[in-house]
C-alpha cells in the first residue's frame, strides 16, 4: 500500500462524505455497481495488498483464458469478508486459502469472499482466486479496451490487453481500485510457443511445456497499478540497448513483429531521447530495476508500466499527424514520448481515484511539449501546447465524480497542459519550474494521490497560491476572459468567467511593451504614461480578452 494508513482512513471518510453529496445529486447517473467498483468499501479497506502471483493460460483460437491469481495481502483491521473484482462473461470457478475452498458470494463483478481463518491484524495471509472464460473483446482499444484479438500481416495471432478507466478485471481477479497498489508481482502466461508473451518488468524464466506451448514468467520489483499489468503476445523479436542515466545503467528493450525489426530499430533512437529529456525535467526514470520496455501492439498504444505499448506505425507525430498543427509535433513519436512520459506521472505517481486522473493526463500531455524544450528550444514548446488548444471543449470540468469511477474532461490533456504552461508562466522561473516538477517525483515516489496533495505541493513550492487556479480550470468549464477598455491615458481592467476570488495576475503588451497586471472581479483602473489603443495579452496564459468599447 502507498498511503500511510492513518490517512487513508481520514481520506476514505472525506471522500465518502464527498461522494454521498455529489451522487446524491446526480442519483440517476450511477449504480450500485459504480459504487463497488470505485469507492474504497469496507471490504477493501482492511487488508492490504502485498504481491500477486498471476498465472494464466491464453488460448487464440477459442479467444479464452484460464488461470488463476494468488493475492498475499497484511490484515490491517479485523474482518472476515474480502472484495475481489472480476468482470463478467469473466467466471471465479473456486477461491481458496490454505487448501480450503471458500464460499464467494457474488454482486455483479464484485465478489464477496468468505474467510473462514481468523485474519488477525499484521498477519500476512494469501487467497487464490481461479477464473476462466472468455474475456471482453476491445472494440476500439485501448479507449473500450479488454483483449484485442488480431493477426499479423503473416496471419499469427496478435494479442495485447488494455483496460485503463475500465479496470484490469476486465481481463483477471484483483482489487480493483487505484489506492491501493500492489507492492511486487510476478506474472504467468502460458501461449501456443510459436508465439511470446511479454509482461512487465523482468523475464524470469521461459518455461516448455510437451503440449506445444510455452510459458513467459516475469517479475516486477516495484508497486504497480493494476490497470498497467499488461499481456502482449506475437510473433516478437528482441532488440536492446544501456542508456546511463541519473541512477546508473538502464536497460532498454524492444520488442516488435519480426518484419518491422529494421523500421523498429531506426523510429525507437527517439525513446532515450525521450529518457534523456524526461529524466532531466521530470527525475530519474522510476522503475530501474524493472528496466524499460517499447512493445509493439496491435493498437495505437498505452502507458503500461515497464512495458509501454506501441502501435504508431512507425510514423512520428499522432499516426503521422499534429496534433498542434505548427509543424512541431511532427518531430516526434507521439506514442513512444507520450506513453512513456506516463512512468512519471500515472505510474510513478498515481491517482487515488480516477476522477484525479487530470494528475496522469494533463502532466503527460504537458510533457510532449517539454520534450520539445529539452531537443528544440522553448519557442517551440511554447508553440506547440499553445497550438493543443485547438482540441479544447471545455464540455464538463476535469475533474469527475468520486468514488464512482467516474473520469472528468478529456479535456484533462490539453486544457490541463494549458495550465501548467500558464502556472510555469505565472513562476516565471524555470529553475524552480523544473525543481517543482522533479520534487513532485521525489515527493510522491511510488505513492498514490489526491489532486489536493498535488495542488498544495505545487503552490508551497511556488510560493504562489494557485488554489483559485486550479478551481478555474479543474473545476469550471469556463476560460477565464480579461475584460479591458482603454480611454485616453486610463486603462480599466477585471476578470470575467470566473470562479469567486480568482486574481490571477497576467503579462500584457501595451504598444508592445509588458505590462504586469493583477486584475480580481472587480474593475480596476491604471493611468497611463501616454495614450494608447493596442493592448495585448500574453498568449502563454490560457486565458480569452475583450475589449469593450
Amino acid at each position: 500500500m502507498k498511503l500511510k494508513n492513518l490517512f487513508l482512513l481520514v481520506f476514505t471518510l472525506f471522500t465518502f462524505t464527498i461522494s454521498a453529496q455529489t451522487v446524491t445529486s446526480q442519483k440517476n447517473n450511477f449504480t450500485r455497481q459504480d459504487t463497488l467498483r470505485g469507492s474504497i468499501t469496507p471490504e477493501r479497506i482492511w487488508w492490504d495488498l502485498k504481491y500477486y502471483h498471476l498465472d494464466v493460460q491464453v488460448f487464440p483460437k477459442t479467444k479464452s483464458i484460464k488461470g488463476k491469481n494468488t493475492i498475499q495481502y497484511t490484515v490491517l483491521q479485523s474482518a472476515n469478508i474480502m472484495q475481489i473484482d472480476l468482470q463478467k462473461p469473466l467466471k471465479i470457478t473456486k477461491v481458496t486459502q490454505n487448501n480450503t475452498e471458500l464460499k464467494v458470494v457474488s454482486e455483479g463483478n464484485a465478489h464477496f469472499i468468505h474467510l473462514q481463518k481468523k485474519q488477525t491484524v499484521g498477519a500476512v495471509n494469501s487467497v487464490t482466486v481461479y477464473y476462466e472464460g472468455k474475456p471482453k473483446a476491445a472494440k476500439r482499444a485501448p479507449w473500450d479496451g479488454g483483449f484485442s484479438w488480431k493477426k499479423d500481416k503473416n496471419n499469427n495471432d496478435f494479442i495485447a490487453t488494455s483496460c485503463q478507466g475500465l479496470g484490469a478485471s476486465v481481463w483477471w481477479p484483483n482489487k480493483d481500485h487505484m489506492y491501493d497498489e500492489v507492492e511486487h508481482m510476478d506474472i504467468s502466461v502460458r501461449v501456443p510457443s510459436h508465439l511470446m508473451n511479454v509482461s512487465n518488468g523482468r523475464l524470469k524464466k521461459v518455461e516448455k511445456h510437451n503440449d506445444n506451448t510455452t510459458t513467459y514468467h516475469w517479475t516486477v520489483k516495484n508497486p504497480i497499478n493494476n490497470y498497467g499489468v499488461n499481456v502482449n503476445i506475437g510473433d516478437y523479436v528482441h532488440f536492446s540497448e544501456k542508456y546511463q542515466g541519473e541512477a546508473g545503467e538502464l536497460d532498454m528493450n524492444y520488442y516488435v513483429l519480426s518484419y518491422n525489426l529494421d523500421k523498429a530499430k531506426k523510429q525507437f533512437k527517439q525513446a532515450p531521447k525521450m529518457m534523456k529529456a524526461f529524466e532531466h525535467w521530470f527525475g530519474k526514470y522510476p522503475f530501474y530495476e524493472d528496466s524499460f520496455k517499447l512493445v509493439e501492439v496491435p493498437y495505437l498504444g498505452m502507458e503500461h508500466q515497464s512495458s509501454v505499448t506501441y502501435g504508431n506505425k512507425y510514423k512520428n507525430g499522432y499516426l503521422g499527424s499534429d496534433l498542434s498543427e505548427t509543424g512541431w509535433g511532427l518531430k516526434f513519436d507521439f506514442i513512444i514520448v507520450h506513453e512513456a512520459g506516463h512512468e512519471w506521472f500515472a505510474n510513478n505517481i498515481t491517482n487515488i481515484d480516477i476522477a484525479d486522473m487530470w494528475i496522469h493526463e494533463s502532466f503527460t500531455a504537458y510533457s510532449e511539449n517539454l520534450y520539445l524544450d529539452y531537443h528544440f528550444g522553448k519557442k517551440a514548446s511554447t508553440e506547440y501546447v499553445i497550438g493543443t488548444r485547438r482540441s479544447v471543449r471545455n464540455d464538463k470540468p476535469i475533474i469527475g465524480i468520486y468514488n464512482v469511477n467516474s473520469e472528468g474532461s478529456g479535456d484533462m490533456y490539453y486544457k490541463g497542459a494549458n495550465m501548467l504552461h500558464t502556472i510555469r508562466t505565472i513562476i516565471n522561473n524555470d529553475k524552480k519550474w523544473r525543481g517543482i516538477l522533479r520534487g513532485l517525483n521525489k515527493t510522491f515516489f511510488h505513492k498514490t494521490v489526491t489532486t489536493q496533495q498535488i495542488e498544495n505541493y505545487i503552490s508551497k513550492n511556488a510560493q504562489i497560491d494557485f488554489s483559485k487556479v486550479f478551481d478555474q480550470y479543474l473545476r469550471d468549464v469556463r476560460i477565464p476572459e480579461f475584460t479591458y477598455s482603454i480611454q485616453g491615458n486610463k486603462l480599466k481592467y477585471k476578470w470575467s468567467n470566473i470562479v469567486s476570488g480568482f486574481n490571477m495576475p497576467i503579462k500584457v503588451f501595451l504598444d508592445g511593451k509588458p505590462v504586469l497586471l493583477k486584475p480580481t472581479s472587480y474593475w480596476k483602473t491604471k493611468k497611463l504614461n501616454t495614450t494608447t489603443s493596442n493592448l495585448t495579452v500574453d498568449e502563454n496564459y490560457y486565458v480569452t480578452s475583450k475589449k469593450l468599447d
